[in-house]
């Protein structure tokens, strides 16, 4: 072997050990970094994955609490059982009239009332301050607040606004009971959107308005043509965020309807609220929070995938 040959397999060798060094350096960087997050991520783990895996194992048995000597494994029976539920199906269809409704009026509710703080005048910071209000109002505060003083058949103060036009009084949470949960949520969750909105417009480059205006565009064509696609990823984000907390609704619902009448307002945290809680059927509602879990991770999921797109757009 010339010695030429013995060089180059020597400097190889070099360079692979010099590389294995790299990598266990590189390696060894890595966990000091990760370290820390370590005792985060098991608290994370033990306080998510652990309970949702005991939920798979009870969603494979019949479980009654009323019946503790009937606990047996049936393995799927518990999801054909659901996928055959007209009240499922309903409660779902309720679940995504709802979210949606919420989202979408609240959404563009958000986007005018951020166009309107975005302008100048005086108050600005008082408006703001009370546009955001709602948003810190609890849950339980606000349903109360609606079903009592605002849409109460009686004494309601939208009853009587409505009679001063000579509207007779309307049952709200008995007649649209829908419409008056989406009330309620869509009063919530406005200043949250608009909030939302309002820092992608106070982002947005001002030079590239004033272009617009010395290019002879309109208030309307800018708005189309340049603020509404700089403001797609915040719209996008507040439509994600709004479906994953709006989709969990329970207090309004609960304290405003009770699901009624029957279940025509019922969504499904309140389904699986009755079968578990009141039919004490822990099998099937530990089945359907299965189902919702996991039909909420697609569609996050989905959603997530579309917003990271859109930041690797470069502009």
């Amino acid at each position: 072997m010339s010695t030429s040959t013995i060089d180059r397999l020597e400097g190889s060798r070099r360079a692979a050990r010099a590389a294995a060094s790299e990598r266990a350096v590189s390696r060894a960087e890595g966990w000091r970094r990760r370290g820390p997050l370590l005792p985060a991520l098991v608290f994370t783990i033990i306080v998510t994955q652990l309970p949702f895996l005991v939920t798979i194992w009870y969603s494979l048995r019949a479980q009654n609490l009323l019946r503790p000597g009937e606990d047996l494994f049936v393995g799927l029976a518990n999801y054909v059982d659901i996928a055959a539920d007209s009240t499922f199906r309903q409660t779902a269809l309720n679940s995504v009239v709802i979210t949606l409704g919420c989202v979408l009026v609240a959404m563009v509710l958000g986007i005018v009332l951020a166009l309107l703080l975005d302008r100048p005048f005086a108050g600005r910071g008082v408006a703001r301050t009370m546009l955001i209000t709602p948003f810190l109002v609890m849950p339980v505060a606000s349903s109360v607040l609606w079903s009592v003083a605002l849409l109460n058949p009686t004494y309601g103060l939208l009853n009587w606004a409505i009679g001063l036009l000579g509207i007779e009084a309307v049952d709200w949470t008995s007649t649209f009971p829908v419409v008056a949960i989406l009330m309620a949520l869509v009063w919530q969750w406005t200043p949250f959107m608009m909030l939302l909105v309002l820092a992608g417009l106070q982002a947005q480059p001002k030079d590239v308005l004033e272009a617009a205006s010395v290019d002879g565009a309109g208030p309307w064509r800018t708005f189309t043509s340049i603020t509404l696609p700089h403001l797609r990823r915040y719209i996008e984000l507040g439509v994600l965020l709004g479906v994953i907390y709006v989709v969990n609704t329970f207090d309004q619902i609960y304290l405003m309807t009770a699901g009624g009448p029957g279940t025509a307002s019922a969504n499904l945290p309140f389904y699986i609220y009755q079968r578990a809680f009141l039919g004490f059927d822990i099998g099937q509602a530990a089945a359907m929070g299965v189902v919702v879990v996991i039909a909420t991770i697609i569609v996050a999921s989905a959603a997530l995938r579309l917003i990271f797109r859109s930041f690797e757009v470069k502009e």
